[in-house]
């Protein structure tokens, strides 16, 4: 029987010559799976006509947008995941959707093996075959530019020998990977980290420094779900998709920096995440009202680590999996209006409201009414320092 290999298919040219040049290295035959994230560009079934024309014995294409937004995104925002303190984990929370649909595309045909596009000095191929062997332990693993030697110039030549259907155009200068969640821009005259992004980088947000009016939105949560903008109901991916454009519109979640990649290597990286970082603003803001203080104090430090974890490709690891329950748990107060002035590249919060609210304006204002005892704080603040206090007087003796 012929070996089968799935293949993540893209619709571009690496992943189209792909198709050959794997059957030419190994002998199996390839079956190539699309999946829709947001990413936009061809229509799926135009994506999987071309990949049966290059030589694929069968093709699937999904759309996954609503799945990555409420199985992927949507757990990113109730963790407030930012790597590094700023990434929102675009390219890493797409990883795994696909793998998904990778792993149930080889077990439907009897492949043995499962390939993908990435070089072998990104996050993405530890991503892919990570999440692939911890979903089928038994599947193998390929990448036919890292393991096979396939640069840009051998596919080129590769599609011109074989007449496949597809364009050799000069490749863009940038590397990019968007879906609904944000875009990723590398490469080019931006390897040289002195060299400041230009204009023509950005496709999800304006140029924030253009004079415009404000947009004043307020996001309804529910257990730290996103379920309304402006008092209308929305599913996630509507609430991502309506706030990258009116959040984009204002030049938000644009984020140029150097980050410390998976491999051990530095890489400077654009990313335009505008409703990613609104929601996520947003929601951060919600949960210092209605979160207690220890509770999220803790919080804040699984979040890191969850961000780590999916930035190295563990999305379906125990420890993800654990503090999972963690931070659906953290979230179950996380209900209210968060009302944002989105203008000049910033999201800005500027009203808050929760019938989970642990504020109250009686313990908090200096006013008439005040209903704290100020009286009680000498004593806490007398036994709360006391063991500085006593080693204070070891140490200064």
């Amino acid at each position: 029987m012929t070996e089968r290999v799935v293949l993540a298919y893209s619709g571009g040219l690496d992943t189209s010559v792909a198709i050959g040049w794997i059957a030419e290295e190994t002998g199996a035959e390839v079956i190539a799976v699309a999946v829709d994230v947001g990413q936009g560009g061809e229509d799926l079934d135009v994506i999987r006509k071309r990949a049966l024309a290059c030589g694929a014995v069968e093709a699937e294409v999904a759309d996954a947008k609503d799945e990555f937004a409420d199985e992927y995104c949507l757990p990113a925002i109730k963790a407030n995941a930012l790597y590094m303190d700023r990434y929102p984990l675009v390219s890493a929370l797409s990883r795994p959707t696909i793998v998904k649909h990778l792993v149930a595309a080889a077990q439907k045909h009897g492949a043995t093996t499962v390939a993908h596009g990435c070089t072998g000095k990104g996050n993405d191929q530890v991503r892919f075959e990570a999440g692939i062997v911890a979903l089928a332990p038994d599947l193998k693993c390929i990448a036919p530019v890292r393991d096979y030697a396939m640069t840009r110039d051998k596919a080129i030549a590769f599609c011109e020998a074989k007449g496949l259907p597809i364009a050799t155009t000069k490749k863009s200068p940038y590397s990019i990977d968007q879906n609904v969640f944000g875009r990723a821009v590398e490469t080019g005259f931006l390897e040289d980290i002195w060299n400041a992004p230009i204009e023509d980088v950005y496709e999800y947000t304006q140029n924030p420094a253009v004079a415009r009016e404000p947009d004043e939105v307020v996001i309804t949560f529910k257990e730290g779900v996103p379920v309304a903008i402006d008092g209308r109901p929305v599913t996630v991916l509507q609430a991502i998709q309506q706030l990258n454009e009116r959040a984009g519109a204002q030049g938000v979640g644009r984020i140029d920096m150097v980050e410390d990649r998976l491999v051990g290597i530095k890489s400077r990286e654009v990313y335009e995440a505008p409703g990613a970082i609104a929601l996520i603003t947003a929601h951060q803001e919600l949960e210092n009202v209605t979160v207690e203080r220890e509770l999220a104090r803790y919080k804040r430090q699984v979040e890191q680590r969850w961000g780590e974890l999916v930035y190295d490709g563990q999305w379906f690891s125990p420890l993800k999996r654990a503090l999972d329950g963690f931070i659906d748990e953290a979230n179950q107060h996380v209900d209210g209006d968060v009302r944002m002035t989105l203008h000049g590249g910033r999201a800005v919060v500027t009203g808050r409201r929760s019938e989970s609210s642990l504020y109250d304006f009686n313990l908090a204002t200096y006013d008439t009414g005040d209903t704290f005892d100020q009286a009680a704080a000498k004593g806490f603040i007398d036994i709360y320092s006391l063991s500085s206090k006593i080693a204070a007087k070891r140490d200064l003796a």
